[in-house]
């Protein structure tokens, strides 16, 4: 479309807000003219859109008018439900009449998202259901189970769906049930080989995504796409990634790796009956060899690969490497549904062989480390030291890139965020006037509807000791009590480890005469619903709970953080980053543990003020906030609340606030 044919901006986004019955907003406004501009001149854009701006319709608008196809990838589910659900339909219904034209769109997600007809209708692979409980689906399970019964539920709703995505089942199922109709990629026959593929679901998701003008997908997806060079999403020219604060976690995990004795047990166990006893003995024996190694495993970084470890990693990697010839080589008529088996089995040593040959070749950007669960047991695992070269090689090349959230500046700028994704902390130009040498962007902070300094109070309890490694801390519990008095309940209780919201739950429980609901002991759905539904009612957890909750209006009008939530002294990856930004000249403690608090820290406080009506205060039992150098980094990367240290202070504002929200509720 060319310019002088493109309508206004402004009548187009008045149009898309029209439609979805809400109100321009001036920070609304200023991102989709600044979309707008970044993907006309196909540089990348950082927006930083507090809760309530109306982002998602600030870059819909823009990437809509451009009439490129655009890929729009989030890291929540709610996110794509609202995109394709409401967002969307009503955008491209509201401009149809100015753009004449109606853009398709299309959801699009990982394999195993949605039901696999040949898992279904065929069973699954014996050696699988041995092992993990699993069986054909029709014929073990009994009716009158709730495992039978949520079978019975997926059979029917097979003949019915016509997207086969598990999200569109409602109610859902358990992740038991759903295991045992649908298969990751590995595990996937592929269309061409497969007697559903005409009818599968996956593919037909594809295949929508191909035709359509915006594709909302996922983080995870978008990483597997840019990383593993087997493309997923089709071609784009625009790239839009909302929640952009959660990007690099995402990308991580995806860049990771993992083996354990179990997966290499059940690798043995797939192959051994499609592959010669030579070379299904050489995977077994060395399999029990990295079984004994892993039982003395200790857990910590592994900064040189230990000798033994070498030689064990180095016999699976070589006997996988013949199991995967040999699958490869030859097929067994005896065995039944050979091909899911095969298929199931070339998937698991493959991945044995890719992790194994990954740490033995022990690049100095990589980070291993072994990993010890009491339920789980030993892990050995390697990670990127950084993921910021891949991003910037694989994401930011061939496309306008849009990241936004509202959470993106820390400390007051972009820089930190930026240099995470591979950006350079400005968009320098080249000392002899020639190309950048940096991919450019430029970082957009347009604000929030809310008006945070009347509408909230941050406020840090300086008075209290600091906190230690031993976890105990009287003084806060008996601060967090008189908080949660005087707000008369409506508590979110943010905390540093699941350790901590366990015995701040059992105190307070013991203290006052209000509910206390614990993350895990139900669903966090159900949690959020019962905190929302009862005034009185105060929800304490971790780590989904600091990004996790809106709750608008006076359930929530108190919002504490236990501590600093830095990351573990001991985290193996985390302390691997620091130290590599310490040995380059930088500041590996700002660098990586603070931004790393302070995001999460933004991100908590913000799930105060979710409604223009919306009072609180934001506590932290920390007094570092206050009292340590890097505290005005911190404080400066939440919102701007009137900011106190005094208690009293604190304790009136917060009777004052209960009052009136129980006159209101009157």
């Amino acid at each position: 479309m060319t310019e002088s044919s493109s309508p206004p901006l402004a009548d187009l986004l008045h149009a898309a807000v029209t439609a979805v019955g809400g109100t321009e907003r001036p920070g609304q406004t200023a991102m989709a003219e600044a979309v707008a501009e970044a993907i006309d001149d196909s540089s990348h854009l950082l927006v930083q859109a507090g809760t309530g701006t109306g982002k998602s319709l600030g870059y819909l608008v823009p990437a809509l008018a451009h009439g490129e196809r655009v890929v729009v990838a989030t890291a929540t589910l709610a996110l794509q439900r609202q995109l394709v659900e409401r967002d969307l339909p009503r955008t491209v219904e509201a401009l149809h009449p100015i753009l004449r034209r109606r853009p398709e769109f299309a959801m699009l997600k990982g394999r195993s998202n949605y039901l696999c007809l040949h898992r279904l209708h065929e069973g699954v692979p014996q050696e699988d259901a041995d092992e993990a409980g699993l069986f054909d689906p029709f014929e073990a399970a009994a009716p009158t189970s709730k495992l039978g019964k949520d079978l019975l539920r997926l059979r029917d709703w097979s003949d019915e769906t016509e997207t086969g995505d598990r999200d569109d089942l409602t109610p859902g199922v358990s992740d038991r049930a759903w295991a045992q109709v649908s298969v990751t990629s590995r595990e996937c026959l592929g269309a061409s080989k497969c007697a559903y593929g005409a009818e599968c679901f996956a593919e037909a998701s594809r295949e929508r995504a191909k035709l359509a003008d915006v594709v909302v997908t996922n983080h995870a997806l978008l990483a597997i796409d840019a990383i593993e060079g087997a493309p997923v999403l089709p071609s784009h020219e625009v790239l839009i990634v909302d929640e952009a604060h959660e990007l690099v976690s995402r990308v991580t995990g995806v860049a990771s790796g993992e083996l354990t004795p179990g997966q290499v047990n059940r690798a043995v166990r797939r192959a051994a009956k499609l592959v010669k006893e030579q070379a299904a003995d050489a995977l077994q024996t060395a399999s029990e060899g990295f079984e004994r190694l892993m039982e003395l495993a200790l857990p910590g970084r592994l900064e040189k690969i230990p000798e033994d470890l070498g030689y064990v990693l180095m016999a699976l990697r070589d006997a996988a490497r013949t199991v995967i010839s040999a699958l490869g080589a030859t097929r067994d008529a005896s065995v039944k549904d050979e091909d899911a088996v095969r298929k199931q089995a070339l998937g698991a040593v493959e991945t044995i062989h890719q992790v194994a040959e990954r740490i033995v070749e022990g690049s100095e950007y990589d980070v291993v480390w072994y990993e010890r669960h009491d339920r789980f047991g030993a892990s050995l695992r390697v990670a990127p030291l950084s993921v910021s070269g891949l991003l910037r090689e694989k994401l930011f090349e061939d496309r306008s890139v849009v990241l936004t959230s509202a959470t993106l500046k820390l400390g007051g700028d972009f820089n930190g965020v930026a240099a995470s994704l591979g950006l350079a902390p400005e968009s320098p130009q080249d000392p002899e006037g020639g190309e950048d040498t940096a991919p450019r962007w430029q970082g957009l902070d347009v604000g929030s509807p809310f008006d945070y300094s009347k509408q909230g109070i941050l406020y840090v309890a300086k008075h209290l000791a600091q906190p230690g490694r031993d976890g105990s801390r009287a003084d806060m519990l008996d601060e967090l009590t008189e908080l949660v008095e005087a707000a008369g309940g409506r508590t979110l209780g943010l905390f540093s480890s699941m350790r901590a919201a366990q015995a701040a739950a059992e105190e307070l429980r013991g203290r006052i005469d209000m509910p206390i609901l614990l993350q895990g002991e139900e669903t966090l759905g159900e949690l959020i619903r019962a905190f929302a539904a009862d005034a009185k009612t105060c929800l304490f957890g971790t780590l989904s709970l600091w990004q996790g909750v809106d709750v608008p209006g006076p359930s929530c009008q108190l919002v504490v953080m236990d501590r600093v939530p830095f990351p573990r002294p001991d985290d193996p990856l985390m302390s691997a980053r620091q130290k590599a930004v310490e040995e380059a000249g930088g500041n590996g403690f700002m660098a990586v543990a603070a931004t790393h608090a302070a995001l999460l820290m933004a991100q908590g406080a913000g799930r105060l003020v979710r409604a223009s009506g919306d009072r609180g205060i934001v506590a932290v039992l920390d007094p570092r906030v206050e009292r340590a150098r890097y505290g005005s980094f911190l404080r400066k990367s939440m919102p701007d609340f009137w900011y106190t240290t005094d208690r009293n202070q604190v304790r009136r504002s917060l009777a004052a606030i209960d009052t009136a929200a129980k006159a209101q509720e009157a």
